[in-house]
């Protein structure tokens, strides 16, 4: 369980899906709902679509595009955004975010998201959580045209936002960005273990853990 220094933290920056939303949606999205209708328009078995995309996304993993919305719906010939808007009643909040949110504001920290999600996803995310209520700057890397695994977006984040690294916490569910984070000299990084509520819990490694922002309030 994390036990962060609190008092030595300014900036918190925060990952979006499996950190501040549940991670059930994505995964839904991307690895049911879409070979479903991948299967429905080319006539192709459901296990055969699975396999299609499960080899079309290792290839730009981590890559823009691999968040792009734009790109997919170039790749499959699909509209992506419609897909999504189809099972957008599963997009939620995980139930201990607005509690975590508010006490961060609470105590005058600066609380910005960085997703490496599209500007659309992020949007319609928004729109069915109100999530920008709850938080000072709401940044996709798309604007930058790198993802937060790459150390160029940590540069160009910093000069943006003008964060000191030595104050900075940072949470997120990936141990590839985690450690990217870590890399770059963010002094203290946060990871989410339970990001898909119907998911069993991850192992993270070299990082603060936690399953429960609740834990953590009393010492904000």
């Amino acid at each position: 369980m994390a036990l962060l220094p609190w008092h030595k933290i300014d900036t918190v920056l925060l990952d979006m899906d499996g950190t501040l939303l549940d991670l059930h949606f994505d995964n839904q999205f991307w690895l049911e709902h879409v070979p479903l209708k991948l299967s429905e328009k080319n006539n192709k078995s459901l296990e055969q679509c699975r396999k299609e995309m499960h080899d079309s996304t290792n290839k730009v993993k981590g890559q823009i595009e691999w968040y792009c919305l734009d790109y997919w719906s170039e790749q499959l010939d699909l509209d992506v955004m419609e897909a999504k808007r189809e099972i957008d009643h599963l997009i939620s909040l995980r139930p201990d975010t607005l509690p975590f949110l508010d006490a961060l504001r609470a105590s005058g920290k600066k609380v910005v998201l960085v997703t490496n999600a599209h500007p659309d996803s992020l949007s319609l995310k928004v729109e069915k959580t109100q999530l920008d209520e709850h938080i000072d700057e709401l940044i996709s890397t798309h604007q930058f045209g790198v993802t937060k695994e790459s150390q160029l977006l940590w540069k160009r984040l910093q000069a943006y936002l003008q964060f000191d690294p030595a104050k900075t916490l940072f949470v997120d569910d990936s141990q590839v960005i985690l450690d990217a984070a870590k890399e770059y000299g963010i002094a203290y990084t946060l990871g989410i273990t339970n990001p898909d509520s119907k998911k069993p819990e991850n192992i993270l490694h070299g990082h603060a853990i936690t399953n429960d922002y609740i834990c953590l309030l009393a010492d904000i």
